[in-house]
């Protein structure tokens, strides 16, 4: 991997992570179109250490305040009715899910579900879904202004059945095309919660299932001695850095904006990869067999 491949494979994770487009479809069709090699997994899963750690900053707060505690809850019994305590419980509960499902289909997520017309696929579909959920979301806060039980739940609402939902959600995102933010959010809005709500707890709950990935194909790479150290660390710093303003700029967009301008550009992208693979000018295991 050159230095240029990755600055821009960088940069597209950090802009693509937390929008609801699918870093992870984004990554492999940047090396598709371009005719490089698949980043492949380990690439993505230590890059999004750098996207993470936008988080960690962005959310610093939020992050000190939940497992401050935590931590006390479990030896301060009156602290368990904490919310920020709860939260911390929640953010644990809500990471089963994906961390089940990504030991048991680590084979499949590096392999079979890397095929781009699955990619396409689900850029569709689940925009679609995204879509859907983003208008119901949208004639609920109509319909609510006058009814302040229709305006959506705050993460003060979250529970156990819906952080587990959560969590589902989020397993979702193992196949790309996906998006983990898309699926988190989709699923909270179906559940009732407001669309900032929605965000932060997918935010908080990607930390421990990106960090536990990252650092288990960190260990992976280390041993196998087939990582470009230089330009992937390289990468990791320049998604964290536009990782951290594309946080910025959603998290202000998302309070009075529509999630439909990236429901249409899923969809689009999905049917011009599809085209693309049907008539043969992109092959659906193009750029595969990364080194």
């Amino acid at each position: 991997m050159s230095w240029f491949e990755s600055f821009v494979l960088g940069l597209v994770q950090g802009l693509t992570e937390f929008l609801p487009v699918s870093s992870s479809a984004h990554l492999r069709l940047t090396a598709a179109f371009s005719g490089w090699k698949d980043p492949g997994a380990a690439f993505t899963a230590i890059t999004q250490i750098g996207t993470e750690a936008a988080v960690l900053i962005y959310f610093r707060k939020d992050i000190g305040r939940i497992v401050l505690a935590w931590f006390r809850s479990l030896f301060d019994k009156a602290m368990r009715q904490d919310h920020d305590a709860q939260m911390g419980w929640l953010v644990i509960i809500g990471s089963i899910p994906i961390g089940v499902l990504g030991v048991t289909l680590k084979d499949q997520i590096e392999g079979p579900f890397r095929d781009l017309r699955i990619t396409a696929t689900m850029l569709i579909v689940v925009g679609l879904v995204i879509g859907f959920a983003d208008r119901r979301a949208a004639r609920d806060e109509k319909g609510g202004r006058h009814r302040v039980a229709r305006q959506g739940k705050t993460l003060e609402s979250l529970n156990v059945r819906d952080g587990l939902i959560y969590g589902l959600c989020q397993a979702c995102a193992l196949i790309p095309g996906v998006s983990r933010s898309g699926a988190t959010i989709s699923g909270g809005l179906f559940m009732g919660y407001r669309r900032e709500a929605a965000a932060r707890y997918s935010f908080l709950l990607a930390i421990p299932a990106v960090l536990a990935s990252g650092a288990f194909e960190l260990k992976d790479a280390m041993g196998s001695g087939h990582v470009a150290w230089g330009p992937t660390l390289f990468a990791t710093v320049i998604a964290f850095v536009s990782g951290y303003a594309v946080i910025a700029w959603f998290m202000k967009f998302i309070s009075s904006k529509s999630f439909m301008p990236f429901v249409y550009y899923r969809v689009v992208l999905g049917i011009v990869i599809i085209a693309l693979v049907t008539a043969g000018v992109l092959s659906p295991h193009a750029a595969e067999s990364a080194g």
